[in-house]
């Protein structure tokens, strides 16, 4: 059964065409205040989503209080992007109920999400069942994923894997560079190859830095960009809403 965030992400695709998801990664900011404020600012900035998460260690009160916090000042769904189990808090809509296909790790595949289930439906915290790749360099993610990581030259492998995830079931579909990448954000031929094959959403994440590469990827096949490190960097709203007119021009011109 679709729940309300997922509903809400499918209408919101249906007139845009294309959503930016900004991503706040607590322990990237300085304080818990310049993580709320980035965002205050991406609502304002019509950004469509807030996730809340990261590759290490956001999790317990510090995660709590970000996330109550945000999600009393924002309008939008706020999301969970989680690291592992401990990425979990009742304070948010929902959560990437989350398999990394391509990790060598068991743990990362199906274990940790079923350690994670009884919370998820203690909490009453909207599952989205969500596929997750990750492509060359991969960054932190990679490491701790312990990932096979996808090359940047092999499209079809990534349309391969989203193939696999729609056909598993899976109703969200990512490819992810891993965070800044000095290449930049997955290949537009990959993210091409990609759309081509599926009919979920797919969300891609990684090393988007500027409006410029958002209106390519979007206008490529992805459906959902994820900017995390470049609001860390300049979360004015200004900047944000540069990045979401990028969007919203990449979806009319697919």
């Amino acid at each position: 059964m679709i729940g309300k965030t997922e509903k809400y992400i499918l209408e919101e695709l249906e007139k845009k065409n294309g959503l930016l998801f900004a991503l706040i990664d607590p322990l990237d900011y300085k304080t818990p205040n310049e993580a709320i404020k980035t965002a205050k600012n991406a609502d304002e900035a019509d950004a469509d989503v807030i996730l809340i998460g990261g590759s290490t260690g956001v999790q317990g009160e510090d995660l709590d209080l970000v996330t109550k916090t945000i999600k009393e000042n924002v309008s939008k769904p706020v999301i969970l992007f989680p690291g592992n189990i401990g990425t979990l808090t009742k304070y948010a809509d929902a959560v990437y109920f989350m398999s990394m296909l391509n990790s060598r790790n068991t743990y990362w595949i199906s274990e940790a999400q079923m350690l994670a289930a009884p919370m998820v439906r203690h909490y009453k915290i909207e599952p989205l069942p969500t596929a997750y790749v990750v492509v060359e360099p991969g960054g932190t993610v990679g490491w701790v994923g312990d990932a096979k990581r996808l090359p940047r030259n092999k499209p079809k492998i990534a349309a391969a894997f989203g193939m696999a995830a729609e056909y598993m079931g899976f109703r969200f579909f990512i490819t992810d560079a891993g965070s800044n990448p000095e290449t930049g954000p997955v290949p537009l031929e990959m993210v091409a190859a990609v759309k081509s094959c599926i009919t979920i959403p797919y969300i891609v994440a990684g090393g988007i830095r500027t409006p410029d590469q958002a209106k390519s990827i979007i206008k490529s096949g992805a459906d959902i960009i994820q900017v995390g490190t470049a609001f860390e960097k300049e979360s004015s709203i200004s900047k944000i809403k540069d990045m979401v007119k990028a969007v919203r021009e990449g979806g009319k011109n697919k």
